[in-house]
């Protein structure tokens, strides 16, 4: 039946995706795609460090394309890595470095609550991080830390929010990290934009609002002129009154100078008066 072969399809999915993320859990496993071709199956692999999934020389890549043939069945097996661009906002390298935290020894608080920032600057609009198990003590406790907005149900649930998985073995005993990311350029259907209003205009209006001001341009331009020509008319009316008081001035020292020249010679003729009178009387 129809319904076997999607079953099966599902499974044997599930299983080429555990195996890659046991594989390459230290090269930051973000997910795997597979694409059936007339050449042959396509698997694309997405890995914070593509270095590691392809080894020295190709050789994990080899190794890996061999199991996929040999233990999967994979027609014609052909791998292809991919570097994923923001590793933020991958739920699944998230959730592995969280795990990785854990086992080092840290506080699942300090651990959630960093990580979340990290995300959220991002650009994520909302994460949800919940860690379970034994995480105060003996008995099993559930931790839930939520930062921004992310939908929980209905279709948008289930096409944009990205969901990871990671478990980490402590010595009280298994832990669980549940991831869940609300990318960027998610659009939800019940966003509205408001748009400004717009102001019609007509053709006329503008042709009558440059018209006005045409007018008042020239107008002004005129008035200028006119101001202009009325201060050069004061400039030479006040030129003509500073030359008729230079003239006034030079007159009078002229005649100032008469009288001292008249004085002088007055003088002059009194002296050779009494000269002579001195020399008839000796």
């Amino acid at each position: 039946m129809i319904e076997k072969d999607f079953v099966t399809e599902g499974l044997k999915r599930t299983k080429i995706d555990e195996f890659l993320e046991s594989e390459l859990d230290r090269a930051g496993y973000g997910g795997m795609d597979v694409q059936v071709t007339p050449l042959g199956t396509m698997v694309v692999v997405y890995a914070e460090r593509p270095g590691m999934v392809i080894g020295r020389g190709g050789k994990t890549v080899r190794t890996i394309t061999q199991t996929l043939k040999n233990q999967f069945g994979l027609d014609n097996p052909q791998v292809e890595v991919k570097q994923v661009d923001v590793p933020e906002l991958n739920p699944r390298i998230m959730a592995s470095k969280i795990a990785n935290m854990l086992q080092r020894g840290m506080h699942f608080r300090r651990v959630a609550y960093s990580n979340i920032r990290r995300i959220m600057g991002a650009g994520a609009q909302g994460v949800e991080i919940t860690i379970s198990g034994k995480i105060r003590g003996s008995r099993s406790a559930v931790a839930k830390f939520v930062e921004g907005y992310i939908k929980k149900c209905g279709e948008p649930a289930t096409k944009y929010v990205q969901e990871g998985f990671s478990t980490v073995r402590l010595k009280p005993g298994v832990l669980g990290v549940y991831v869940r990311i609300m990318p960027p350029e998610a659009v939800l259907p019940d966003k509205v934009e408001i748009l400004a209003p717009r102001i019609e205009e007509t053709i006329e209006e503008i042709e009558e609002v440059e018209e006005s001001e045409k007018v008042e341009v020239s107008e002004e331009v005129e008035s200028l002129e006119e101001i202009e020509e009325i201060e050069e008319i004061e400039d030479l009316e006040d030129l003509e009154e500073i030359s008729e008081e230079v003239d006034e001035v030079e007159q009078i020292k002229e005649v100032e100078d008469e009288e001292i020249s008249e004085e002088v010679e007055e003088l002059t003729e009194s002296e050779d008066a009494e000269e002579v009178e001195d020399s008839d009387k000796e």
